[in-house]
């Protein structure tokens, strides 16, 4: 694959690239660069865990990169998810496994590390210190928006030291690219910003769209902030759509979504569609009766946009023709928790965690 198209697969993923110019001299110089993202086991993963980082994964993978996925346990544990019990998060984290293993991840190219592996060695503590001594507090606290808490927030000790983990995480798996979402922004600056004075090579930071949930609540923030707020978040289930929903339970949700007529800002419907649907299918088809115009189909996002711009796609058509696909999507990864043994168990014992 020459450099152009590489580039251009990445600029697929990345909505914002820190730089492309040293992406360009990573991909000159290194044939299979690292690439890496982490999870937070917490519970049932959505469909931006789940499909979106599939298809994100998988562009990087057709780039040329190496890609780590860390399930990050003893993070998770750090910021006191699931009251704080490691064991049940190393179960949550062993069913993200089990989801990604049935979305279509190009498996063959990616290696899974947990969290609690790294953290058995010194030379994981030695960074975790490094970074530790060569930041501040107010620039830790900063960067607490990580684990989806604010410098307001009453944190505990722990998660102070969050920030510091995930730095160390990046040079101790010797990452060139750190491929998170706009949401890990800051800790990623941290990381470029004292990498230089641990003698560790700077990461390229690549931060991916942040999938909006169904029904998207904003303060009037702007930019990233704008779209840390509005991003589907599990703490919300009825607006965000689930790896292992049924098919029942993506139509319901789909059906209230908030999805204006005409309105192509801030509409999540048509996010779906464009950062999954037709990542997956080449046309989106719409059956309707003939009184309201037929059935109809769409070549590309651009197409099926300006239609409902226009006032030529009804919203319910919209989330109606969305659900279908969603659901196929997630048949492969229903049918893996019904008919394989581990898995299923594994979805029994993530529900009846307190998430």
């Amino acid at each position: 694959m020459d450099l152009e198209t590489k580039i251009d697969l990445v600029k697929e993923v990345g909505e914002e690239i820190i730089t492309e110019e040293e992406l360009r001299s990573l991909f000159e110089t290194k044939n299979n660069p690292v690439a890496y993202d982490g999870f937070e086991p917490s519970g049932k993963i959505h469909i931006a865990q789940g499909i979106l980082r599939a298809i994100n994964v998988n562009k990087m993978v057709k780039a040329g990169c190496k890609f780590k996925l860390l399930v990050a346990d003893w993070h998770a544990w750090a910021n006191n998810k699931l009251d704080g019990d490691l064991e049940q998060i190393k179960k949550a984290g062993d069913y993200m496994v089990e989801v990604w293993k049935s979305t279509g991840m190009d498996l063959g190219k990616v290696e899974f590390v947990n969290a609690s592996e790294l953290v058995s060695k010194k030379e994981y503590w030695d960074k975790v210190m490094q970074v530790a001594i060569n930041s501040t507090l107010k620039r830790t606290l900063r960067c607490c928006q990580i684990m989806g808490r604010s410098e307001s927030d009453s944190l505990q000790s722990s998660q102070i030291i969050y920030p510091c983990m995930q730095a160390a995480d990046i040079f101790h798996l010797d990452v060139d690219i750190a491929q998170l979402g706009m949401d890990q922004r800051k800790v990623n600056m941290l990381a470029r910003e004292i990498a230089p004075k641990l003698n560790y090579k700077k990461p390229i930071a690549v931060h991916h769209h942040m999938l909006m949930g169904l029904t998207p609540i904003s303060t009037g923030a702007i930019g990233v902030e704008k779209a840390i707020e509005m991003k589907m978040s599990k703490s919300k289930p009825n607006s965000a759509i689930f790896m292992t929903d049924s098919v029942k339970d993506v139509q319901k949700k789909m059906n209230k979504a908030f999805c204006p007529e005409k309105i192509i800002e801030d509409n999540p419907v048509l996010e779906y569609c464009k950062f999954i649907v037709f990542e997956k299918f080449k046309e989106f088809e719409v059956e309707r009766p003939k009184k309201f115009g037929g059935d109809v189909s769409f070549g590309s996002y651009s197409e099926l946009e300006q239609a409902f711009a226009k006032g030529d796609l009804h919203p319910m058509d919209l989330k109606v023709g969305t659900a279908k696909y969603v659901n196929d999507l997630l048949e492969p990864v229903r049918t893996h928790f019904e008919k394989n043994a581990k898995a299923k168990k594994l979805l029994e014992e993530v529900n009846s965690f307190s998430n």
